[in-house]
């Protein structure tokens, strides 16, 4: 005898809600394993930071853009997986307000950090804002501009991490630490190429500067993760900073990321790489690796003293290098290639630069557990 199934039940209301909110469940566990991943990166003016940004940004791909039918005169830069606000937009007083003030650009009391924490903050979470822009060639403070949520946040400026509510959103922190020799260098070619000052201003704006620069923007590297550590040669006596000796400083015991080391995990390095594999004209080049303490802490250090001549022999060292974050053999060298153009491609710089920004995805990769394709 040929038994009949029962038709299946039709879904109750209840069984419907139940779907729904197992749906939206779903929903808010994948937007919370996508949620943004806020990046530091600590400097005083002229020091590298547009640079860096460019190198880390080409990391993840796209061309870095102002946004899209927005002020021209933004600092904000949008490409594929990236936004960085520059912290200066966050100034309460602008140009004129400060010389009335009595306060340079660098002191707490020009800065609007309930603005900057409440902004980082909701960005961190996906919700967009109204960021204000401060307008480096007139100096005043420009209507605001909307920013959309990222999936990495770079916030860049002179003081990322001295709010401590600011500081305990990000998720990595890098500190751009200048000699004073190489920072006055850098200083006069970017502000009277780019921005129209005279020498004699940059000095008086330096000297001005220094008493703030060494009371809140500099106290901030001892948080870093990563300091990249710009120095002058030892290669060359009484050198004018034609030549750089570059640190790469790396805190252990990190769960975001691994730092790099040379030939061998915790040893002490010194190398002089042969001449006929890195073409190096004088003074050449020295390597150093090995490990150190930072503010109490312990670190690993990977130096590069001097510079090389053809950008395409920069594999050999990397060959050299472990924990790199490399996706593939070579990356280093095809990112400096790719970025030949940009200051600091032929020293230290631009190598621990580009391996910071390896750095950067590292850790979003381990926060969000998933990889990023190469660029």
């Amino acid at each position: 005898m040929q038994t009949m199934r029962a038709p299946a039940p039709r879904a109750t209301a209840q069984s419907r809600v139940s779907a729904n909110r197992a749906a939206r469940r779903s929903l808010v566990v994948q937007a919370a394993k996508d949620k943004t991943v806020v990046i530091g990166l600590a400097a005083d003016s002229g020091c590298g930071k547009s640079t860096f940004m460019r190198r880390m940004t080409s990391i993840f791909g796209g061309v870095p853009k102002p946004p899209a039918g927005g002020n021209p005169d933004s600092n904000t830069l949008i490409s594929d997986m990236t936004t960085v606000i520059c912290l200066d937009d966050y100034h309460c007083l602008d140009r004129n307000g400060r010389k009335v003030a009595g306060v340079t650009a660098l002191a707490p009391e020009a800065q609007n950090f309930d603005l900057m924490y409440n902004q980082v903050k909701a960005l961190k979470e996906g919700k967009p804002v109204d960021k204000p822009i401060y307008n480096h060639v007139t100096g005043l403070l420009d209507a605001p501009e909307k920013i959309e949520s990222p999936p990495i946040l770079v916030i860049e400026g002179l003081h990322p991490f001295y709010d401590k509510r600011v500081s305990e959103l990000l998720d990595f922190k890098i500190y751009l630490d200048i000699s004073d020799d190489i920072k006055f260098a850098w200083k006069i070619q970017r502000d009277m190429a780019e921005r129209g000052h005279s020498l004699e201003s940059i000095k008086a704006s330096i000297e001005a500067r220094k008493p703030d620069f060494d009371a809140y923007i500099d106290p901030q590297k001892k948080d870093a993760d990563m300091i990249i550590q710009v120095l002058p040669t030892q290669l060359v006596p009484d050198d004018k900073g034609q030549y750089l000796r570059v640190r790469l400083i790396m805190k252990e015991g990190s769960k975001m990321f691994d730092p790099v080391y040379l030939f061998d995990e915790g040893s002490t390095i010194s190398w002089i790489p042969c001449g006929r594999k890195l073409t190096c004209s004088f003074p050449g080049i020295k390597m150093f690796y090995g490990p150190d303490t930072w503010y109490g802490q312990e670190v690993s250090v990977l130096e590069m003293d001097g510079q090389f001549d053809k950008l395409e022999e920069l594999i050999y060292v990397e060959s050299h290098l472990s924990n790199t974050s490399a996706k593939f053999y070579g990356e280093i060298t095809q990112q400096m290639l790719k970025n030949s153009g940009f200051p600091g491609s032929n020293n230290g710089t631009g190598l621990f630069q580009t391996i910071c920004g390896l750095k950067v995805r590292e850790v979003y990769e381990r926060i969000l557990k998933k990889d990023v394709v190469a660029a």
